[in-house]
């Protein structure tokens, strides 16, 4: 039992980390509600989060590797309690924005890469993969419990108290911290900064461009605050921020030329395995926060249930992730990790597929409950394995490094994720809208022209019961009034199944970069396959 110690700390950061975005995700409606604001605010706070993760992480693994990983391990877990302390009394969003996504952010990229690395330090062989599979699992726990325990508090107390309690769990880890194996620091380096600054920048402005193109427009400016020769700037932010990663990788490749320690190492991205792994990490929370994102939009919004009634239909995919994702040394045994990851992707496409049938205007509890229970199946046959993938790609010296792209890869698809297929979202809801009251003979042409102009205002995603006030305030006649309702009701689910069937997407482009993982099975008698073996996929 001794030698699990230090997998009980560990395993409670991961659930840690986990377990905010689901709540987040399933208090949507009433974070609206608490800072009068609208969805996307909301959205952008939840992007903003992950966002500062992606773009600071390798710089985490970085810190950890010159400090000391459990120290770095420590102070991270400092950081993210004054965050969670700060967002449970938050009397305002951009205090909510700083104390979640900001310092809750910036704890966690010191958290996260030596937690990895620590894992990987703590155990071998066998113990590995089944620590491995554990990390994943309570990273399905943290989902699992999210969304239940997030629910219920947001309904009958309020979410605050979940913050305020991730406050009490800092303080136990950082209590037994030292049952964590450590590994002495290795030679100090002088940060990249420049790296850090151009690499931070990139990312934010692809993200940035991607969660406002529903409101600025992709082309045809919608709402911007300024039109670049006439157009949106949308295409113009996502290419700028193309732009500084090249000139990040160009700089990268300077340093290393002038024999200067830099912030990513290039080469590690010449191993296939490790290349493919992050791929697929990528892959997988780009479709899992886009898709709690629209889930819970559509259960609360459409359907009228509040954060516990969420939470409880959020329950299965959580559930069956947790024992998927923990079935992962067993799995090993049998099967190779492409094969696992393989199978992982096709069932994740069959559960989209599912899913984009159960959206109507009365939800079939069965048929939706068993649709999220093989998503959440597909998630954990990719959390079993993408972690052990990572960390047995590279050597022991390049430990936090690979932590610290594997969860930049996570976040960065976690940011990407919810910021595509949310603007995907609100945009095909504009154009279904439109669609549907040019083609109703029973709307005058004054309302055509009134609603096309507060679209070009603005649109958020909000009740049929908020339309009809809207448009009772505005005077129209009752028929009028059916009709516009009518028309938004059939909007919004053509507009969620056009999100459901992009995330539906994403699994079949993910496909191809599974070429290059192990296709031998990483445990073998209780030794690791390591990086040669890894790399032989």
């Amino acid at each position: 039992m001794k030698r699990w110690r230090a997998l009980i700390v560990l395993g409670t950061a991961q659930f840690l980390m986990v377990l905010d975005t689901a709540v987040m995700n399933v208090s949507i409606s009433q974070l609206v509600e608490d800072f009068d604001t609208e969805v996307t605010a909301i959205q952008g706070v939840i992007t903003f989060y992950t966002l500062v993760m992606a773009a600071f992480m390798v710089t985490g693994g970085k810190l950890g590797d010159a400090f000391g990983r459990r120290r770095s391990f420590a102070v991270g877990l400092v950081v993210y309690g004054v965050g969670s302390a700060l967002t449970s009394v938050a009397p305002s969003l951009w205090v909510l924005a700083l104390g979640w996504s900001v310092i809750e952010g910036l704890g966690a990229t010191l958290v996260l890469p030596a937690l990895a690395a620590l894992v990987a330090g703590a155990y071998r062989g066998r113990d590995r993969s089944v620590a491995y599979g554990v990390i994943g699992g309570l990273a399905g726990a943290g989902i699992a419990v999210g969304p239940l325990l997030g629910g219920w508090v947001t309904t009958y107390l309020t979410w605050r108290l979940v913050f305020a309690g991730e406050v009490v769990l800092v303080i136990a880890m950082l209590c037994a911290v030292r049952w964590v194996p450590d590994t002495p620091p290795g030679p100090r380096t002088k940060l990249d900064a420049g790296g850090v600054a151009l690499s931070a920048a990139g990312l934010a402005l692809v993200v940035l461009g991607v969660l406002q193109s529903s409101s600025w427009g992709w082309l045809k400016p919608r709402n911007p605050p300024f039109t670049v020769f006439g157009f949106a700037p949308t295409l113009f932010v996502i290419v700028a921020g193309a732009a500084l990663l090249w000139s990040f990788s160009a700089w990268e490749r300077r340093q290393q030329e002038r024999a200067r320690e830099p912030l990513v190492d290039l080469s590690m991205f010449a191993v296939p395995p490790l290349r493919s792994g992050l791929a697929m990490l990528l892959s997988q929370n780009m479709i899992l926060l886009g898709l709690f994102f629209v889930i819970p939009l559509y259960l609360q919004v459409v359907q009228g249930f509040n954060a516990f009634q969420t939470g409880l239909r959020l329950l299965p995919v959580s559930l069956t992730m947790l024992l998927s994702a923990m079935a992962g040394p067993l799995l090993a045994r049998i099967a190779t990790p492409r094969t696992v990851v393989r199978c992982g992707l096709l069932v994740l496409l069959v559960a989209a597929v599912w899913l984009l049938s159960t959206v109507q205007p009365h939800i079939d509890n069965l048929s939706f409950g068993l649709a999220m229970a093989v998503l959440g199946l597909g998630m954990g046959l990719l959390a079993s394995q993408l972690g052990n993938i990572v960390q047995s790609s590279v050597g022991e010296k390049e430990r936090s490094e690979a932590g610290g792209l594997q969860y930049t890869a996570q976040n960065l698809g976690s940011s990407l994720g919810t910021a595509l297929i949310g603007s995907l979202l609100i945009g095909a809801l504009v154009n279904a809208f439109t669609t549907q009251i040019d083609n109703n003979p029973k709307i005058s042409e004054d309302v055509r022209k009134q609603a096309g102009i507060s679209m070009e205002a603005g649109v958020s995603f909000v009740s049929t019961d908020q339309v009809r006030t809207t448009a009772e305030h505005a005077a129209l006649p009752p028929d009028e009034v059916d009709a516009v309702v009518d028309s938004y009701a059939t909007a919004q689910l053509n507009s969620l199944k056009a999100a459901i069937l992009a995330a539906a997407a994403i699994p079949l482009c993910a496909f191809p970069f599974t070429r290059h993982l192990p296709a031998e099975r990483l445990v073998k008698r209780g030794k690791p396959a390591g990086p040669a073996g890894a790399a032989g996929g």
